[in-house]
């Protein structure tokens, strides 16, 4: 995750601040360096996103649990490790935030502010991975079945916690406790003097922007245009009834509901994340004018971005509802017709 927008206040405190007699009253500091109206507000909205993330992904991991035991699909599986990282974002960054908007300034040590700045990032990484796993995994379960296997399901989810964590390392690095040049008591988990130069720290924050969100968005999106594209094309072959009826029906209905659900949890990633970047960008490149915006705005902006963690388990209930509607109209049409052949076609939700 890019740290521009949420550090660029207190990197800009030790640059630009030179006002403070050196005491440890805090009336004597800007604003931004006390609690404020605005910290009030974060802890709030934090709060009710922790709470609300926290019941739903743990609700969601409970029944991907229990179905896993009985049907063992990759989906779920990759479905349970997307919960798992959204969980890590709700216990582990949301409760940062919380008290680092209580606190102002950091009051943790250096340990615990390299332990946290890895663990900020590691579960967004791992969303995004995830994701990305998910993505794959649909194009070759339409376009290339039998190359499937759940050996292959695990590796790739090995390998997405394992970029992970090697993308977060850095933090551990950049990030440390540093003193007030003039209020030496007040001290900030910052990435201030971790970089040559201000061109070096934008370059790391691209490079963060490219491997959490722009390259995973690539694939995502090339998995999923390549589905349709395969989709669309079988749907006008003149030689074969069963694509001239509806590009759909090209795909069973479990392979439907899923890709339905999988396309929507991505819309859900893009829409969330999508305006951050897009300020932190603006920000990296035209800092002055970027700078002007209502600090309010640009931590509003990561704030909705952190509704993803959210959104993914209302996106699968959702689609789980519409599920147990479907079996028992079905169940109910199969015990009118007495026939178990009805349940075992067009109903089948496996």
């Amino acid at each position: 995750m890019p740290h521009s927008l949420l550090d660029s206040g207190k990197k800009g405190m030790y640059i630009n601040w030179s006002y403070g007699d050196g005491s440890s009253n805090n009336s004597h500091l800007p604003i931004d360096m006390q609690f404020n109206a605005g910290h009030q507000l974060q802890i709030v909205l934090y709060s009710v996103l922790m709470i609300v993330s926290a019941i739903g992904n743990i609700t969601v991991l409970t029944l991907l649990i229990k179905r896993r035991l009985k049907t063992h699909s990759r989906i779920d599986m990759m479905l349970t490790h997307l919960a798992i990282a959204d969980l890590l974002v709700t216990f582990l960054m949301m409760p940062l935030e919380i008290a680092w908007a209580y606190t102002v300034r950091w009051m943790a040590g250096d340990i615990m502010c390299r332990l946290m700045a890895f663990c900020r990032t590691f579960g967004l990484y791992l969303s995004s991975f995830v994701l990305v796993c998910i993505s794959v995994d649909r194009y070759y379960a339409v376009l290339q079945p039998l190359k499937l296997s759940k050996r292959r399901g695990r590796i790739i989810i090995s390998i997405a916690w394992t970029l992970a964590f090697i993308c977060s390392t850095p933090q551990v690095f950049i990030f440390h406790v540093e003193p007030h040049p003039n209020v030496t008591w007040y001290e900030q988990c910052v990435t201030y003097n971790s970089f040559k130069n201000e061109n070096h720290h934008i370059v790391y924050n691209i490079l963060v922007l490219i491997f959490m969100y722009a390259l995973p968005l690539i694939t995502i999106i090339c998995s999923y245009a390549s589905i349709y594209m395969e989709i669309f094309r079988h749907s006008r072959m003149p030689n074969s009834e069963g694509f001239r009826r509806s590009s759909i029906d090209i795909l069973g209905r479990a392979k439907r509901r899923t890709l339905k659900m999988t396309i929507t949890i991505v819309l859900a990633f893009v829409i969330c994340w999508t305006p951050y970047y897009v300020m932190c960008i603006w920000y990296w490149f035209d800092r002055q004018s970027a700078s002007s915006v209502d600090q309010r705005i640009q931590k509003g902006l990561f704030l909705f971005a952190c509704t993803n963690s959210c959104m993914n388990p209302i996106v699968y209930g959702i689609y789980n509802i519409k599920i147990r509607k479907n079996r028992k109209s079905c169940d109910c049409l199969a015990l009118n017709s007495n026939t178990i052949k009805f349940r075992g076609g067009n109903c089948n939700i496996k």
